[in-house]
């Protein structure tokens, strides 16, 4: 049997006072998204979805609750040397800023709030779509879901829990 490889990544859907989330523009496609992304080694996921928050926006957060587990499934060829990137398994974040400022990082070109309803106008990849509507529709019960992203988008099952 062939040892499990995961990727850990963890979300942050940042939200202020005003109804508006914090989203980051990416400089590797140009893409808006929320931050996040690999938790490091050795870190919890608490403290490496407030570290990807910070270094990818500027804003220090604190961390409200949990409202997704989402598993891509899918595995493909990677790009900088990376052979195969395995599944991936990422959890999602409600996030309140608690101070900082905005700046942009190596990863991202731009950082802005945009009110709730506006997102999905600005998010174009389906799987963060899908993310970010879970996060709309959350009513107390964590949302799960497996999907693909190659060689297109497919959900393959999804409740909550």
């Amino acid at each position: 049997m062939q040892m499990p490889v995961h990727i850990v990544a963890a979300g942050g859907f940042v939200t202020n006072e005003n109804d508006e989330v914090l989203l980051v523009k990416t400089r590797r496609d140009g893409h808006w998204v929320f931050p996040g992304g690999q938790i490091e080694v050795g870190e919890n996921l608490i403290d490496g979805v407030i570290r990807e928050v910070k270094e990818e926006s500027g804003m220090d957060v604190t961390v409200s609750h949990l409202v997704g587990v989402f598993s891509n499934t899918a595995t493909y060829e990677g790009h900088s040397g990376v052979k195969i990137v395995p599944t991936k398994v990422m959890f999602d974040f409600v996030c309140e800023p608690v101070g900082g400022e905005f700046t942009t990082s190596d990863e991202t070109s731009d950082v802005r709030w945009v009110h709730k309803e506006d997102v999905l106008n600005m998010i174009s990849a389906p799987a963060l779509r899908t993310r970010y509507q879970a996060y709309l529709n959350f009513e107390g019960s964590v949302h799960y879901m497996d999907y693909v992203t190659k060689p297109e988008f497919e959900v393959k099952s999804k409740r909550t829990i």
